[in-house]
């Protein structure tokens, strides 16, 4: 694979504006007829058989009648001292009625004064609104001369606020947080190479690569399933891992230009080395976040591909247009002075020597510091957010408030339970009257609605509205107490709604998590054992990366869940861990750990092979490759923690558990525990049984061999200007 990349990377700085012409033409297409088809995203996170699901489909299957068409709930709210039944507020609101209905796409308006929703004291009602084509099909006109006719009602001092089929929602890709985090980044890269020009360079070959995968994600809602969220998460990966990937490459054809290699011939040997690393880290990213779809969960299978895309994205941009790039700025990549390189190097060793004498203090403190901080994640708590997790200012949030307020928390959380008496032993009205009335003996139950059946009567539909809200661990025990009730009297009762749903996810993800995190240990040790050809490098690192899980689930559980520092992090509302948080952080930092682990390490095996001296070797691949990882790993944590600062609560809760995923992989694990205790294993840390030795093939990730092979040619002239 080097030569192969040898002779790309060659090509390309040959044919630079062939290149850049090329992805300008492929960036423009992509997110021109992604505009054009208009993106269409899917917000089901549903999991086929599931008892929650399954009760959907019997309320489609029994109840043709029922939920098909869009449905918009318009809450009012009465001024301060004011009622909505007072003469001024109820001929508002059926004003606003009487010109909502003016639109033809509205097929009925459920009026609080005919169906009783208005609350005790008279503040809060809400109407549901019946339109005639499906959710999707709302047209924008529709939602605008809705929004214009509750003007009326907002003039005369009510609170308005809509929930339900509202579509239109703000898409949001990036904004001023994730701005910052870019801005960071450049910082880093400035003092990296020392030039503003050259910071900038790495920045646009990953926003270039970036567009097209955005774009093609947005092209990809036509066809298939795929949440907002998963484009928000693919372009928080892609952006920070090919800024990554464009630094290992700027960084080696540096190197060779200091060497006195000729331009064309450096930005080849880069591609053919460092690109090689960058395929190879990236493959195996890749393979992580495609492994989301052995859980067979489909929402999780559609945000592991998006994410994969960008980072597949990634790695073409950092071996077809990085080289590009890199040709046009010519002469502006030599470095100043070889000079100032060796002293940068000589004061980074620092680092190096102090791990190799002090390894047992720094091993000790690894392991402790990571266990503390993964103490909270022993009461972790699973769910999905819902609107009340949102910002106080955010449209949602405000109308779950408004509901809350008026009718009880518990209102934003019900659970519809679909009764089947089809083996009832008696009467089947009788048998829905029994479980109704058993599930109003249930604790923490606020009301229950009579059991709606069915035109057979087979089937019987039933409300609870719980004392507590959807994600409240009371309504959670709510939900397994009406399933305990199943088969009394031979009617089966099966739950749906918000809770339940949370309930039913989180389930089929802790049973997914176990098999997922043996297929990436395993995956992880065997690659590991062929690249390093070693046994007890791959342990270590593969048990390193666990310590980085579980104390990134217990900062996650710290601040998210128990509400620490959620102001400083500006988090509206602690609750559940996000759901699929976990399995989704294990593939991504996967990915990652193993991207540093083997830019760190096979440095080192790189000089144990010449040496046979295990210190020498740490401190070597420490002196060579830790500012480079120190770098990416210091862009890949700003980049993610941008995210942490805007955007919606799932989106909050990956910047965070990314950033602190990879501040604890990058720095505690790969650049001080896995060296510690490498120097405390010696020389048997390189041991490998022959019998496995002629097993296992030779894998040159960086491509040294390349390097053996191939004459330097010496750019003399360049040689003189730089050793100056």
């Amino acid at each position: 694979m080097s030569k192969m990349l040898y002779t790309l990377g060659g090509w390309v700085a040959r044919n630079r504006i062939k290149a850049i012409c090329a992805w300008i033409v492929v960036l423009v297409a992509a997110i021109g007829l992604a505009v054009t088809l208009k993106p269409s995203f899917s917000e089901d996170m549903s999991i086929p058989d599931t008892p929650s699901e399954k009760a959907m489909d019997v309320i489609q299957k029994e109840f043709p009648h029922g939920p098909d068409k869009g449905s918009i709930r318009v809450i009012f709210g009465a001024g301060d001292g004011e009622k909505l039944t007072g003469k001024p507020a109820k001929k508002a609101i059926e004003d606003t009625f009487k010109e909502i209905s003016k639109d033809d796409s509205v097929d009925s308006i459920a009026s609080p004064f005919v169906t009783g929703t208005i609350a005790k004291d008279g503040t809060v009602a809400y109407a549901d609104i019946q339109y005639k084509s499906s959710a999707d099909d709302i047209k924008d006109y529709s939602i605008k001369h809705l929004k214009d006719s509750l003007k009326m009602a907002d003039d005369e001092g009510l609170q308005t606020e809509l929930s339900g089929d509202v579509p239109g929602a703000e898409m949001e890709i990036g904004g001023v947080s994730e701005i910052v985090g870019i801005i960071l980044a450049f910082v880093v890269l400035a003092i990296t190479f020392g030039s503003l020009l050259i910071a900038g360079l790495p920045i646009l070959t990953a926003l270039i690569g970036l567009g097209v995968s955005i774009g093609l994600v947005l092209i990809g809602t036509q066809v298939f399933d795929i949440a907002s969220v998963s484009l928000s998460l693919a372009g928080m990966i892609g952006l920070a891992v090919g800024i990554d990937y464009a630094l290992f490459i700027f960084t080696k054809h540096r190197q060779f230009l200091g060497e006195g290699i000729q331009k064309n011939e450096s930005i080849a040997r880069a591609v053919g080395t460092a690109g090689s690393a960058v395929v190879f880290a990236g493959l195996t990213v890749i393979v992580a976040l495609c492994g989301l779809t052995v859980v067979n969960i489909p929402f999780m299978s559609a945000m592991g591909l998006t994410a994969g895309l960008s980072v597949l994205m990634a790695v073409l941009a950092s071996i077809t247009l990085v080289p590009a790039v890199l040709s046009i700025a010519g002469k502006r990549m030599i470095p100043k002075s070889n000079k100032k390189i060796e002293k940068q190097s000589t004061e980074t060793n620092v680092w190096g020597r102090f791990v190799t004498k002090n390894p047992i203090m720094l091993s000790v403190c690894s392991i402790l510091i990571l266990i503390v901080i993964s103490i909270p994640s022993m009461h972790l708590e699973l769910g999905l957010p819902d609107a009340g997790m949102k910002a106080k200012d955010n449209p949602d949030r405000r109308a779950y408030d408004l509901l809350a307020e008026g009718f009880g928390e518990g209102f934003n959380g019900q659970l519809t339970i679909v009764a089947d008496a089809t083996n009832a032993t008696e009467n089947k009205a009788e048998a829905f009257a029994d479980a109704v009335k058993e599930i109003k003996g249930l604790d923490h139950v606020a009301s229950v609605t009579p059991a709606m059946p069915n035109k057979e009567g087979n089937f019987a539909i039933i409300t609870v509205v719980p004392e507590t809200g959807p994600n409240d661990v009371t309504t959670k025990d709510l939900v397994h107490d009406v399933r305990s009730l199943s088969d009394k009297n031979g009617v089966d009762l099966l739950v749906t709604g918000s809770t339940a749903v949370n309930i039913d996810i989180s389930d089929r993800l802790n049973d997914a998590i176990p098999v997922f995190a043996v297929l990436i240990v395993g995956f992880a040790f065997v690659l590991l054992t062929i690249v390093f050809r070693s046994l007890l490098v791959p342990l270590v690192a593969v048990a390193g990366f666990m310590l980085t899980m579980t104390a990134t689930l217990g900062i996650c559980v710290f601040v998210l869940q128990d509400g620490n520092l959620i102001d400083f992090f500006k988090i509206p509302e602690k609750g559940p861990i996000l759901a699929f948080l976990p399995i989704l952080s294990i593939g991504i930092l996967f990915g990652l750990a193993m991207d540093y682990q083997v830019f760190l390490v096979s440095r080192m095996r790189e000089e144990y092979v010449k040496t046979n001296n295990p210190v020498q070797a740490i401190q070597a691949g420490l002196k060579h490759s830790g500012p480079v990882v120190t770098a990416a790993g210091l862009i890949m944590i700003f980049v993610f923690a941008g995210f942490i600062f805007a955007g919606e609560a799932s989106i909050k809760a990956n910047g965070l558990a990314l950033s602190f995923g990879v501040l604890f992989d990058a720095f505690i694990v790969r650049m001080t525990l896995i060296p510690s205790v490498m120097k405390l294993m010696g020389n048997a840390a390189w041991y490998l049984p022959k019998w496995l030795d002629k097993i296992i093939p030779n894998v040159d990730i960086e491509g040294h061999q390349l390097t053996k092979e191939i004459q330097p040619e010496i750019d003399h002239e360049q040689k003189k200007q730089i050793s100056v």
